[in-house]
Parts: C-alpha cells; sequence; structure tokens
C-alpha cells in the first residue's frame, strides 16, 4: 500500500501524465486555431482563463486563508500563467505545432532553474544529467527548424520567463501553505487576467463577436480539449508542490515529443487539419530529441525513485 501511495504520489510520475495529457491538448488547440470559428487568439484564451474559475470547486476539500502575502504570491504566479499562456498560444497559431513549442522544451527548463535559483535557493543537484538531457533536446528540437530566430524567439523568451515566474511562486506558495489553498488563489488570478482582457474594446469585441459566430460542434471540441488541458494542467501544478519547478518543466519535454507524433500523424494522414514540414533531416533531428527527452525522464525517475 505504501508502495501505490509513493507511486501515486511521486512529483515526476504525476508530470509526466499532466504534461502528456497538455501535449495531447496542444494537437487540438493547433487544429482548433486553425479553424475560422475558433481562430481568435484573444477570444482564445480568455476562454482558457475564464474557465479556471472552477478552481474554486476546491475550497470544500481544505482550503483555508494563508494570509496576505502567500495569498498574492499565488495570485500573481496565476495571472503569470494567462500571459504566458497568450505568447504561448501566438507561437502555435503562427507557425508549426512541433516547431515553436517545441523551442519551448529548451527554453522552459532553463528560464526556471535560472529564476529558481535566487528565489528559492533551489538547484537541480542530483538530477542535473537528466535535466540537462530534457533540456537539450528541447533545443535540438528548435534548431532543427527552418524558421528564422527572429520571427519565433521574442515570443518563446516571453512565455519562458513567464512560465518560469510562474513555477517558482507556486513553488513558493506550495511552500507555505497547502495545495488547494494555493490552488484556488492561483486560479483567481488566472480568472481575473481573462476578465483584464475585457478592458480594451478591441479585444472586447473580438471576443463576443467570435464567442457568437461559433457552431455548436467548435465550441463543444473546444470545451472538451479545455477539460483535458485543465486536467494536465491540474496535474503539472500538482507536481510542483511535489518536486522541484525545475525538474517539472524540464518533464514538459514529453509533450514536445507528443506533439511532434501527433503533428506527423495528422500532416500524412489527415494533412487537410494542418500540414508540417517533415523532411528526412527534420524527422531524423526530431527523433534523435525525443530520444534524448526520453533518456532525461529515465534518470530523473530514477533519481527521484
Amino acid at each position: 500500500m505504501n508502495l501505490i501511495k509513493s507511486v501515486v504520489l511521486n512529483g515526476v510520475l504525476i508530470a509526466i501524465v499532466g504534461h502528456g495529457l497538455i501535449g495531447i491538448s496542444l494537437i487540438w488547440d493547433k487544429v482548433l486555431l486553425k479553424r475560422p470559428a475558433t481562430k481568435n487568439l484573444a477570444s482564445y484564451v480568455f476562454w482558457l482563463g475564464a474557465i479556471s474559475v472552477f478552481g474554486l470547486l476546491l475550497v470544500p476539500f481544505g482550503f483555508r486563508f494563508p494570509g496576505w502575502r502567500v495569498a498574492a504570491i499565488a495570485f500573481t504566479a496565476g495571472l503569470l500563467d494567462l500571459i504566458a499562456s497568450y505568447f504561448y498560444y501566438s507561437a502555435l497559431k503562427s507557425g508549426e505545432a512541433s516547431e515553436e513549442l517545441a523551442a519551448m522544451g529548451g527554453f522552459g527548463p532553463v528560464a526556471t532553474a535560472l529564476i529558481a535559483v535566487p528565489l528559492l535557493h533551489a538547484t537541480v543537484e542530483g538530477e542535473l544529467a537528466g535535466f540537462t538531457l530534457m533540456t537539450l533536446g528541447g533545443f535540438v528540437m528548435f534548431f532543427a527548424e527552418r524558421q528564422p530566430l527572429s520571427k519565433i524567439l521574442p515570443k518563446i523568451v516571453v512565455a519562458s520567463v513567464g512560465f518560469g515566474f510562474m513555477n517558482v511562486l507556486q513553488k513558493i506558495a506550495f511552500n507555505q501553505t497547502n495545495f488547494v489553498s494555493a490552488y484556488v488563489f492561483f486560479t483567481l488570478g488566472t480568472f481575473a487576467g481573462s476578465m483584464a482582457m475585457l478592458v480594451p474594446p478591441a479585444w472586447r469585441k473580438q471576443i463576443f463577436e467570435h464567442s457568437e459566430e461559433a457552431s455548436p460542434s467548435s465550441k463543444r471540441w473546444y470545451m472538451v480539449n479545455r477539460f483535458m488541458a485543465g486536467v494536465g494542467s491540474f496535474l503539472a501544478i500538482y507536481a510542483v508542490s511535489r518536486a522541484s519547478p525545475a525538474i517539472v518543466q524540464a518533464i514538459s519535454g514529453v509533450r514536445y515529443g507528443i506533439i511532434f507524433l501527433g503533428a506527423y500523424a495528422i500532416t500524412r494522414l489527415k494533412p487537410s487539419w494542418f500540414r508540417e514540414d517533415f523532411r528526412p533531416w527534420v524527422l531524423s533531428a526530431k527523433a534523435t530529441a525525443t530520444g534524448l527527452v526520453v533518456a532525461g525522464l529515465v534518470l530523473v525517475g530514477l533519481h527521484s525513485g
């Protein structure tokens, strides 16, 4: 029983499952962002943040007010999550899924690790080898692509730094209160960010017009995908409370491996959804990168175990 409990509550395993679900949802996000009814970025990100209010459903399961300081830290983390997500989905919308998002597998863990040093006084220490392999895999995926750095680098850097600060602030909040209390304020921050998107008149018009124009089918698939992404995000956030935030961010390489495989399958089997470049040398480079990520996961898992 203790063995089963330790496996279920293992931060690395939780992060793998969470990032895997996020990877699947991102593939479907790419499909939805290509469709006229759901392609508007402001509307897409607004509803992403708005439905985070359902995090309040956890209030009966252990919530207690953690104090204004901790509440502010968790709230800020949630706000940063929506800001970083905007640039994240902007990168996804502007190019190839396996291209822009794979870059996050390299830049994201590095940003999180660097931010964690002064704020958490934490390093990856014994997990350095696995962390390095996973991060290297993300960079290999990134540099294997044909897009110029000037086109995709700004969005990737802003998203990476935003998620890096978010992960570290989450960890600070989790260290000072229980998971439910911190998570509730985190979701309130994300929800507040989405409400702030209604302030600019241009965005407000886009959000409501595109929401009304979307067909019932588009809305249904969007919500199904948001549910999957929500479960994945919840698990990834919970993993931060159980493990190093830099390691949890590095495990995001799992999602990029899934994105690569999913994008390849759709390009070959359903190109009407979207088509990506999979020339032989690109395919070889991404396969190598995926192997590096898997090797890093094995090393991190062995060390955590």
